[in-house]
């Protein structure tokens, strides 16, 4: 217990003093995952929206491949994307492998199966009478859509916060693409693995505190909107 409250006060004294190392690999983190989520929600939303409201010929199909790329291990789309942004690849001449971009890309792809999936469920919960309901009082398709989206939009934000949740306590992708490169590309998560393995527990435990803070904190944000909005 001992080694464990002397790490603990170490930890705390390296985020009260604003430690580059720990800061800088925060900034990453948040920035990567910000960006990631964001290109997640433009790519992932439209999907959710659009397989959950229309009928076609191969539905559940797409609904099955979406369910699958959930669980797509992150070393295996890290590998992937590794090979289409590495210097044979097609996307070598760009110069995209360890750099945040590389990363971005990663983990977007990461994210966009998670939004899409947590907003056909919502669609799939909605009430079924607010599109037909909408287009007969006179609007169009893309207003009956806002339309819907509007209802749901405490669910849609719970599906961006889930891809958040996931990309920024992510390890494989950001290893891959990112190379742990020190106030670069080092993020939270891999500089714990790789401060831990040194034996720098203390160091790894101030950043798993801030990880557990930022994602505490999206979370408590999005309960306290979802609460202030009830009738």
């Amino acid at each position: 217990m001992g080694f464990i409250a002397e790490s603990f006060r170490t930890a705390l004294s390296l985020i009260f003093s604003a430690d580059q190392d720990v800061f800088a690999a925060v900034r990453t983190s948040v920035g990567v995952a910000a960006w990631s989520v964001l290109l997640a929600a433009v790519f992932g939303i439209p999907v959710g929206l659009g397989v959950g409201v229309n009928q076609f010929p191969l539905k559940r199909v797409v609904i099955v491949v979406l369910n699958s790329l959930m669980a797509m291990p992150t070393v295996v789309l890290g590998l992937l994307v590794y090979g289409l942004v590495s210097r044979q690849g097609p996307l070598g001449g760009r110069g995209l492998l360890f750099t945040p971009n590389a990363m971005v890309i990663g983990q977007t792809l990461l994210a966009v199966p998670i939004v899409a999936n947590y907003t056909l469920s919502v669609i799939k919960g909605a009430d079924s009478r607010i599109v037909p309901t909408a287009l007969t009082l006179g609007a169009g398709s893309l207003r009956s859509m806002m339309q819907l989206t509007r209802e749901v939009r405490f669910g849609i934000m719970a599906a961006v916060i889930a891809g958040f949740g996931r990309v920024i306590s992510e390890v494989g992708v950001a290893m891959m693409l990112g190379g742990n490169i020190r106030w670069y590309t080092r993020t939270m998560t891999t500089a714990i693995a790789l401060e831990t393995s040194k034996g720098e527990f203390a160091f790894g435990l101030a950043l798993g505190i801030i990880l557990m803070v930022v994602s505490f904190s999206i979370n408590i944000l999005l309960t306290f909107m979802q609460e202030s909005h009830q009738p």
